[in-house]
Order: structure tokens, then C-alpha cells, then sequence
């Protein structure tokens, strides 16, 4: 006759569902089926912790509402998670973000917005002439891709004579 082995869980194990459970062990998430670890992963291991618990529901071994209870995430995320391995499997998780596309300040457009910022010109009026956004321009000011002369009191630019020559 078969014996009924009756469910054992480590102490202080959160329940996701009967059979499976998580717990914290020394900056470690472990997941264990019954006794037996089956998973584990840093405690900041986002990635690996969706790309699990999305497994656990595509899987069928646990419930989206199951994660949502168990860890306290939004619906959204794990839905968004679950999309994810669905569309992409595991590896999704891991893969480099796509970034923006190309972008509109090519070394020839710093060229010309620089050439017009040492004329004298405001950032907005030379990214209207060019066709950019002025917090383009701004942004490019401030990551040192293009050099701006400084204002002093009074709106007079110093360096360059250009459009803006000092006032006497």
C-alpha cells in the first residue's frame, strides 16, 4: 500500500501555492517544491524573479494572482512579464534594451549649431534654423557636445564678436 507523504515546508516559507514556496536566505531568494529548492536568485534579481515566476504561470504551476499575492507586485507587471516570456522566452529577460533610434545631432549638425552658437546665436534660434528641438541643442549644451559662451548681467556675451557684439 502507498504511503501518503504529507506536505513539508522550511520554516518561515511563504506559501505561492500548496505545493511551492519561497523564502530569503542570506541575500538569496530560494523557491523550493515541497523540501526540494528548485530555483534561487539574488534579492535584487528582478530579471531572474520575473522571468521565474512567469515560467511558474506559463507552466501552470502557479497563478498570476498566486505571484501577486505571494511578493506583493502589481497585476500589470506580471502580466507584462508573462507577455514577455510568452513573446520572447527566457532569454528576453536578459537581452540588451533596444535603444532610441539614430541620432538627429550627427557630427555635420554639431558642426553647424556650434557655428552658429560661436556667431553669437541663442540656443532656440539656432535649433529653429536647423530644424531641432531647443532642449535638443540644451541637452547637447549641457553633456559638453557643444560649447556655449556664457551671459553676463545684462544678456552681453563675452568672447566672439558676432550678431551679439558688446554693448558700449
Amino acid at each position: 500500500m502507498p504511503q501518503f507523504q504529507l506536505p513539508m515546508f522550511p520554516a518561515g516559507a511563504t506559501h505561492i501555492t500548496d505545493e511551492l514556496t519561497v523564502e530569503e536566505r542570506d541575500g538569496r531568494v530560494v523557491y523550493f517544491l515541497g523540501v526540494v529548492p528548485v530555483m534561487h536568485h539574488d534579492v535584487d534579481g528582478v530579471r531572474t524573479f520575473r522571468m521565474f515566476t512567469s515560467q511558474l504561470i506559463v507552466n501552470g504551476t502557479a497563478r498570476s494572482r498566486d505571484i501577486i499575492r505571494a511578493f506583493g507586485v502589481p497585476a500589470v507587471s506580471v502580466k507584462r512579464a508573462v507577455r514577455r516570456y510568452r513573446d520572447q522566452g527566457p532569454g528576453g529577460f536578459y537581452a540588451r534594451r533596444k535603444g532610441r533610434g539614430p541620432s538627429v545631432l550627427t557630427p555635420e549638425v554639431l558642426e553647424k549649431i556650434q557655428a552658429l552658437l560661436d556667431a553669437g546665436m541663442p540656443r532656440a534660434e539656432a535649433a529653429h534654423e536647423l530644424g531641432l528641438k531647443p532642449n535638443t541643442v540644451g541637452k547637447a549644451v549641457r553633456d559638453g557636445r557643444l560649447r556655449e559662451e556664457k551671459l553676463h548681467r545684462g544678456g552681453i556675451r563675452t568672447g566672439r564678436p558676432g550678431r551679439y557684439e558688446e554693448q558700449a
